[in-house]
């Protein structure tokens, strides 16, 4: 089965960028039609879209954080990645990598990495 697992710093400095990599195994990432989303959950809230990147290098973002965020992929190692600039402590979260996929009707996440927490703190 398709695995996902998030890597990168547990701790980043207020104004500095947060930069997470998701690396994927048992699929490829540019295979049709599958778009690879970052979904974080901070403490004592809900689920929040970050944004995707598709299986041909489009990418997505939510409109509260277009400006701050860049979701990139490496197709020869399998992996994507997510750079959040400009971080506050609002940004503290648990960050996930997830699968999209179409379904009839709407879309699901499938697959799901185990999500890292990161904490944004001087």
């Amino acid at each position: 089965q398709v695995q996902l697992q998030e890597s990168g710093p547990g701790l980043v400095k207020p104004s500095q960028t947060l930069s997470l990599t998701c690396t994927v195994s048992g699929g490829s990432i540019t295979t049709n039609y599958y778009y690879w989303s970052w979904i974080r959950q901070p403490p004592g809230k809900g689920l929040e879209w970050i944004g995707y990147i598709t299986y041909s290098g489009s990418t997505t973002y939510s409109p509260s954080l277009k400006s701050r965020t860049s979701i990139s992929r490496d197709t020869s190692k399998n992996q994507f990645t997510l750079q959040l600039s400009s971080v506050t402590p609002e940004d503290t979260a648990v960050y996930y990598c997830a699968r999209r996929r179409l379904t009839n009707p709407g879309y699901e996440y499938d697959y799901w990495g185990q999500g890292t927490q990161v904490t944004v703190s001087s």
